[in-house]
């Protein structure tokens, strides 16, 4: 029983380290940024590694096209572009600190095949 409580001891040691790791490693993937493309470049989204729009920029051709359905269409292909390019970025990056462990876990919701990750 004593030496199950030694176990104990040591797995919460190594969780305030996993934790400050993966704050770490959170705040870095904020820095992290990656765009997204739709229509041959015509519309670009830039997403950071914490999944958020951090830009969007939209060729003014399309604007003065007046097709608004198309240019909702590219929006749309570009953001869920840029943000597949995020998080599979985000995925390689917090994966040597998984040790083992399902990388939802960590990722806190980044991992759409985690049940964190699901809405």
């Amino acid at each position: 029983m004593f030496s199950q409580l030694g176990n104990l001891a040591e797995l919460m040691k190594n969780a305030g380290k996993l934790r400050e790791s993966v704050a770490k490693a959170t705040e870095a993937l904020g820095q992290l940024q990656v765009e997204g493309t739709s229509g041959g470049g015509a519309v670009t989204a830039k997403v950071n590694g914490r999944l958020e729009v951090v830009s969007i920029r939209i060729d003014p051709k399309l604007v003065s096209d007046g097709d608004t359905e198309l240019l909702e269409d590219l929006v749309t292909a570009a953001v869920n572009a840029g943000l597949t390019k995020a998080r599979d970025t985000a995925a390689q990056s917090l994966a040597s600190l998984a040790g083992g462990m399902p990388l939802g876990f960590l990722m806190g919701g980044l991992d759409p095949g985690s049940p964190a990750g699901r809405p």
